[in-house]
This record gives structure tokens, sequence and C-alpha cells, in this order.
């Protein structure tokens, strides 16, 4: 069983920056890719990237490409979600995913509680 829990979710201006961060709390951490999704309420949750197990891959969905960047460090358990030049359509509750690969939530088995990102005009 993986357990997920994000942070650094917040209220910032268009513009600006935000960091989220994914902690696992199991050893395991660097053998499995991790995602992450986003949903407005009303909305299906969306694809917003992809990091494999050791790092060397990723994938972004097109509406955040070259303003969003994922990594992770497995010596902490952690990946993370840098977001920059944020604008108010990126408002949304963020979750990462574990155990999968692909853009639909379908793929992917685990999933955190989620972080709340709201981007002000």
């Amino acid at each position: 069983h993986v357990q997920l829990v994000e942070s650094g979710g917040g209220l910032v201006q268009s513009g600006g920056s935000l960091r989220l961060s994914c902690e696992a709390a199991e050893s395991t951490f660097k053998t499995y890719n991790i995602g992450w999704f986003r949903q407005v309420p009303g909305k299906e949750r969306e694809f917003v990237g992809a990091i494999n197990y050791s790092g060397s891959l990723t994938d972004y969905a097109d509406s955040v490409k070259g303003r969003f960047t994922i990594s992770r460090d497995n010596g902490k358990n952690t990946a993370y979600l840098q977001m920059n030049s944020l604008k108010p359509n990126d408002t949304a509750i963020y979750y990462c995913a574990a155990w999968g690969w692909g853009a639909t939530d379908d793929k992917w088995n685990y999933w955190g509680r989620g972080t709340q990102v709201t981007v002000s005009s």
C-alpha cells in the first residue's frame, strides 16, 4: 500500500510560482513512477505530468509545457511539481499519484488527498 501526501498549495498572483511536494512514507518510493493531476470542481481530473521511478523520463500536458517542471528526490521519498508563470486557469486541486503511467487517472493506482492551488488575476 502506498500513502502519498501533497503539500505546498496556496494562493498566488498570476505570473507567480509555487512548488508542490508529494511525499511518500515508504522506502519503495524509488521503485515507482509519480504522476501529477489537477481537478476543478465539476470537471474531470486532468493530467499535468509524470516522472518515472528514476527521474530520467518526464512527460507533460501541452497546457503546462515550458511552465511546470516535475522532479524527484528518491533519498527524501519526495516528488516535486515546480509551477512557474501561473495563470488563473491553473487554479485547481492538485493530486499526486503513484504506480502507473499515462494521461488518464485510470492508469494510476494510488492517490494523495490533494492540495489546493488558487491563482488570482
